[in-house]
């Protein structure tokens, strides 16, 4: 670990579980756009406001690897050099700084298709930003969407994408927050390094199906949460049954015991939660995983035994 994360303080989470999303971008961009300004509102007053908005996975494009090649845009940023999002090349970036600056909050992004500069290679792309519309941080999606369920789903996101090599954190005033998107949860290497890298809560657009949702969805985000007792979050778009990827829904948000403290259903929904720290010192405490490991005995777990 480079530097000790923030000191944990209590925050408050919204996740935007984004409908609508069809053919036209702009559209599309838009309403991400006034989905978000509507989080940060607390829907008008009958919430407080949240301290981070997160959107759904690949928000201004239908879900589909013949898409992501149309729908793709340069980002070219690279860490720890200046970069004005105001003047990026990608619209959807532009529009997600000037909504993080405008309601004031944190905003994980969801995710877009990124096209590289340098090499063409498309990428599904997460980014975040500061309260005061500055680009953090990236995460491009590490473990691509390859599967085949006979009678079920075929879907082979590696057709356009080509799969990120970083893990990615970001640190706010209040945590220090992972970043994964969807396929990306079924690998519990990813999640516990996050966690070794002192991350208090992991986040993971994501877009499971009508296969996958109801068997793993939630079991993947309990299973994550409780063996690096963090809280966990997916954001989902909302289903559509007119297009040609069902999305499963059911965004939410769970605590370090695995504990549900928001869940939407299928239709476009906001859910907010609240992010306690003494609930995962407790469950630290209680039951000391984080200091019972025996990396003595599974010094490399990539080495195999």
């Amino acid at each position: 670990m480079s530097t000790p994360p923030p000191t944990f303080k209590p925050f408050r989470l919204a996740l935007v579980q984004l409908g609508e999303i069809g053919s036209d971008k702009a559209a599309n961009i838009k309403h991400a756009h006034d989905m978000i300004l509507k989080a940060a509102s607390g829907e008008n007053g009958a919430h407080p406001k949240p301290d981070i908005v997160v959107l759904p996975e690949v928000f201004n494009s239908p879900y589909g690897h013949q898409y992501f090649p149309i729908y793709a845009e340069p980002i070219d940023y690279k860490p720890g050099e200046a970069y004005d999002a105001a003047a990026s090349p990608s619209e959807s970036v532009r529009m997600l700084s000037g909504a993080a600056k405008e309601a004031g909050v944190w905003l994980i992004g969801g995710s877009i298709p990124e096209r590289d500069s340098k090499d063409g290679n498309l990428y599904n792309t997460a980014t975040v930003y500061s309260p005061e519309g500055r680009l953090v941080a990236t995460h491009r999606k590490m473990h691509l969407f390859d599967i085949d369920i006979p009678g079920k789903i075929t879907f082979t996101e590696s057709t356009t994408l080509t799969g990120g090599s970083d893990i990615n954190f970001f640190d706010t005033e209040f945590a220090r927050i992972g970043l994964g998107i969807c396929y990306d949860v079924r690998f519990p290497e990813l999640a516990m390094i996050l966690a070794r890298k002192g991350c208090q809560m992991l986040i993971f657009p994501g877009a499971f199906n009508l296969t996958t949702g109801p068997l793993h969805w939630e079991l993947l985000q309990r299973a994550r949460a409780v063996d690096n007792q963090v809280f966990f979050a997916m954001c989902s778009p909302a289903r559509d049954m007119t297009a040609g990827y069902h999305a499963w829904g059911h965004s939410m948000v769970l605590d370090p015991m695995a504990r549900t403290l928001a869940e939407a259903g299928h239709d476009e929904e906001i859910i907010y939660a609240d992010i306690d720290p003494q609930v995962m010192h407790d469950a630290r405490v209680g039951i000391p995983v984080t200091t019972q490991r025996r990396f003595d005995v599974y010094r490399n777990v990539a080495e195999g035994f």
